[in-house]
């Protein structure tokens, strides 16, 4: 029994595998900077893997206001509302850099979950490590001045506090932008950019791309 037994444990399903090849019901696509991927109202019937890069999603009101609701990086999923059902794109995914994204047909997706523990155990993880991150937004926009939001989100855009080494700079991202995510006004963001600036928490370098000190972690752990 113990050679059958190790003999599985060989052979068995690996997640970054099914996330790295070309199979059936899903293919590697390049998207380049600013290329739309999907847009709201379009037929849900795919969840995207990134694979490099980062990809912003946006929702638009009914009265044309635009807001940026997430901003994605290597190794996130999105659009895995189809799996629930949902007919229509509630937002729209637009890459921020150029990326390499895989596109998991509904079908697919649903087959794989259901037939392989190791990746079903794998997305569910990640699907709550998500909506923690959620909560914690939420609880951000409570209790926290806009201030300590913006340093919050330009440490989370340099992935500070995730496996591995951060990423320190942070392609061009707009003031604007940045005012939309941590609900205030352009003018407080670029008030509080210029003093990060001055105290050495942030710099800009060639491009305007934004490096950030793991010394922002003072704005946010300072009560």
């Amino acid at each position: 029994m113990t050679p059958v037994v190790a003999g599985k444990k060989l052979s068995k399903f690996d997640p970054k595998t099914f996330l790295s090849t070309l199979n059936g019901g899903r293919k590697i696509e390049a998207v380049l900077k600013k290329q739309t991927i999907f847009t709201q109202g379009d037929s849900s019937d795919a969840v995207f893997y990134i694979k490099e890069g980062k990809v912003k999603l946006t929702v638009v009101s009914q009265i044309g206001k635009e807001a940026t609701i997430g901003i994605l990086n290597k190794g996130d999923f999105f659009g895995e509302g189809c799996l629930t059902g949902q007919p229509f794109r509630l937002s729209s995914a637009t890459a921020m850099t150029d990326c390499s994204v895989m596109k998991i047909d509904k079908k697919s997706m649903v087959e794989v979950l259901h037939r392989e523990h190791s990746f079903s155990d794998m997305f569910v993880a990640y699907l709550l490590n998500r909506n923690i991150r959620y909560e914690e937004d939420l609880v951000d926009q409570l209790f926290n001045s806009s201030e300590k939001r913006l340093a919050r989100i330009l440490l989370l855009l340099a992935r500070f506090g995730k496996d591995g080494k951060p990423e320190t700079v942070i392609p061009k991202i707009s003031q604007e932008m940045l005012a939309e995510m941590i609900g205030t006004t352009r003018s407080r963001v670029s008030f509080f950019m210029n003093r990060f600036r001055k105290l050495g928490f942030i710099d800009y370098s060639a491009g305007d791309d934004l490096q950030v000190h793991s010394s922002l972690l003072n704005i946010v752990l300072h009560d």
